[in-house]
């Protein structure tokens, strides 16, 4: 079996035999904008993928063409919004995301092309997005390669599976950075993969 991603990471053996034997990964596509990321973000933290996309399909449908203008998300009763599934504290937390929005503090032209450091940085101010949720939009919706979200649970056990070490806790993120030194630039393909087998989408984080 034949994966050109294979190549990539040579300097890793048991990383470059896992996705040599792997089906081969598609593109993630355009990039989406940082606001609608976010509310999905928020909207599916703490959810099986079943459950948030069921809360996501009675959210959308309350705004014109499905798009959460942040004015009427601010406007929206807050029952409203208990109604399609959402918790008090993720109604909070959207409303937020559309002050910000609304405040012009999450255009896509001012934060886009940011390294990725400072926009983690940015992000993480808002109330309801933690790291891992940032890391997850950079790599998601903004596309950006060389991501390592060392709180993902789910990187923690195909890591450990993979290069079987037995750390936890802080030591177990300095091990997983320390060998993810060996796929830079390509740490976020190289997490596809490793969630790809665990036959899993990302999982939660440590922040929920």
């Amino acid at each position: 079996m034949g994966n050109s991603h294979a190549a990539l990471f040579t300097r890793d053996p048991k990383l470059h035999l896992l996705v040599q034997q792997a089906d081969s990964l598609t593109e993630n596509g355009a990039p989406k904008p940082i606001y609608e990321a976010l509310l999905s973000s928020v909207i599916s933290q703490q959810l099986s993928v079943k459950a948030a996309a069921t809360i996501k399909a009675r959210f959308m449908p309350l705004f014109p063409e499905n798009y959460p203008d942040p004015a009427l998300v601010l406007a929206t009763p807050q029952e409203q919004l208990r109604a399609v599934g959402l918790s008090w504290q993720k109604i909070g937390y959207l409303q937020n995301l559309a002050q910000h929005k609304a405040s012009g503090h999450l255009e896509d032209t001012e934060l886009a092309h940011l390294p990725d450091e400072e926009l983690i940085s940015r992000l993480t101010l808002i109330k309801g997005i933690g790291r891992w949720t940032a890391e997850m939009i950079l790599m998601f919706a903004l596309d950006r390669p060389d991501v390592m979200p060392v709180d993902d649970l789910g990187i923690y056990n195909a890591m450990k599976r993979l290069h079987g070490f037995s750390e936890t806790g802080k030591a177990a993120k300095s091990r997983m950075l320390e060998l993810s030194q060996a796929w830079r630039p390509h740490r976020t393909l190289a997490c596809r993969y490793l969630w790809q087998s665990l036959n899993n989408a990302p999982l939660k984080s440590a922040e929920g």
